[in-house]
């Protein structure tokens, strides 16, 4: 009995904690695929850097690598796609090297300046335009001498004919003008009153600071600046009631001059009576009444995500500075007036002569939002190029068929409606006229369109503050744009 229990002992002395086997390498593999996890994380986040956020911090003002850039190389110029200069650094007869504009203020808000903050393309290709890629030979002999390379030239997508057009045209007038090549997206002029002179920008700081007159000549009216769209919303509220009408060809309504809602009463202009209209009369003619009752049937939910598709709400995808325009119409907060009113692009709607113009774009180029952009290319100081910019689609805001009845529409404002002024031009021309009323004070002038409307080239938005009706002052700037690109 003895031995018998001395053997089990050694037996349980003999036995070793179990192993469990597969408990081991689950823990090991939980272990790696945290840290490949973390790898691709690591690896997403560098790509997102690189694609993303690099330009941001190289083009920094904390960023010191510019101050060492400064000392070696003297800032590149800008110019406009015809080739014109539109900044360009010089050296006085004290050998300071001074920031030029030779155009003044007509540039000033998309070129931008590089005192008191930089602004523009100077910010936006601030780190290009500080970088040489000259010929190696000469970068090394002036590194030796102590002689500063050139930088870099930015070839922005300006057409200075034209640019000239419209800042003539808008006059003392406050506005902005913008003019883009549909199928690309490519800006070709974009000028906004009143402005400032960005070489004189140090010694009128205080004054252009304090704006004492409410004058705003900082501010980039053409993409920083928001107004009612007035009429030319109603692109936007006939796309609306098309999606949600397929028999939208039978449309009939019999305008009366003006209509009323609850104790509001809206007016077609002049308290003028249409009579029996389409859809198509009903929008060449600017009819308020017709469209405000379009308004009461839309539903706020399709009508607002409509409005975002086009980038209401939100920053337009553009590498230029720009305030989102708004849409505020929303289930539970907004009522049928305000609905009425926005369809006729009054209500809380803003928008830019920017966002404005690719509206307009979007009609001319089958339903497809391009992004805009204005550098064309980056050159050395040699005219080798470095960088092309190519076209990028933003989005797909509606179809073919559906862009084509919107052209046709815009068309008959020109062929019949409130735009006729522009019927006989050389070209066929296509847009729509708006009148943005504002309470106790002169309504803001508005025209969007495009040329020529079977095979559009350019699109363009117009807008003439404080002024008066659309037909009446934005119409003719854009035809003088019109006929400065085809002539």
């Amino acid at each position: 009995m003895m031995k018998n229990k001395k053997n089990e002992n050694n037996d349980i002395l003999s036995q070793k904690p179990s192993v469990n086997k597969d408990s081991e390498r689950k823990t090991i593999l939980s272990i790696v695929y945290i840290f490949v996890g973390l790898f691709v994380l690591m690896m997403g986040y560098f790509a997102y850097f690189l694609l993303v956020k690099s330009d941001d911090v190289i083009n920094s003002t904390y960023n010191l690598r510019h101050d060492v850039l400064a000392k070696r190389v003297v800032r590149g110029k800008i110019m406009s796609a015809d080739g014109k200069v539109l900044a360009e650094t010089i050296i006085d007869n004290d050998e300071n090297e001074i920031r030029s504009y030779p155009y003044g203020d007509m540039y000033a808000h998309l070129v931008g300046r590089v005192m008191r903050g930089r602004t523009g393309i100077e910010e936006v290709e601030n780190i290009t335009l500080l970088t040489s890629y000259s010929n190696s030979a000469e970068a090394m002999y002036n590194d030796i001498v102590g002689v500063k390379n050139p930088g870099n030239n930015v070839v922005s997508t300006l057409n200075h004919k034209l640019t000239q057009v419209a800042y003539d045209a808008l006059g003392n007038d406050w506005g902005a003008v913008v003019a883009i090549e549909p199928k690309t997206g490519k800006i070709l002029a974009m000028v906004s009153k009143p402005s400032y002179d960005p070489n004189d920008i140090d010694d009128n700081w205080e004054k252009l600071s304090e704006d004492k007159d409410n004058e705003s000549p900082l501010l980039s009216r053409a993409s920083q600046g928001l107004y009612p769209p007035g009429s030319t919303f109603k692109i936007i509220t006939a796309l609306a009631y098309i999606r949600a009408n397929p028999n939208y060809m039978d449309y009939s309504y019999k305008c009366n001059g003006s209509t009323e809602y609850e104790g509001m009463t809206i007016n077609c202009s002049n308290k003028k009576a249409h009579g029996n209209v389409d859809l198509k009369e009903a929008f060449a003619k600017s009819c308020n009444t017709a469209f405000s009752t379009i308004g009461k049937d839309i539903l706020i939910n399709d009508f607002r995500s409509l409005s975002e598709s086009f980038f209401f709400n939100q920053p337009l995808p553009a590498r230029i500075a720009n305030y989102p325009s708004s849409f505020l119409l929303k289930v539970g907060e907004s009522g049928v007036k305000e609905t009425m009113q926005t369809a006729i692009g009054q209500g809380r709607t803003l928008i830019s002569p920017l966002h404005n113009a690719m509206i307009a774009a979007a009609v001319a180029n089958g339903g497809v939002i391009m992004k805009p952009y204005a550098i064309d290319r980056i050159e050395s100081a040699g005219g080798r190029v470095l960088k092309g910019y190519i076209p990028e689609e933003a989005a797909v805001a509606m179809t073919s068929k559906e862009a084509d009845y919107l052209k046709s529409m815009m068309r008959s404002v020109v062929t019949d409606g409130t735009a006729s002024r522009l019927k006989n031009f050389d070209y066929k021309i296509a847009g729509k006229t708006g009148t943005a009323e504002q309470e106790g004070k002169d309504s803001h002038a508005w025209f969007i369109g495009f040329a020529p409307a079977n095979d559009p080239k350019i699109a363009i938005s117009v807008i003439v503050e404080n002024k008066g009706s659309g037909s009446e002052y934005a119409l003719p700037i854009a035809g003088k744009v019109f006929d400065a690109y085809f002539n």
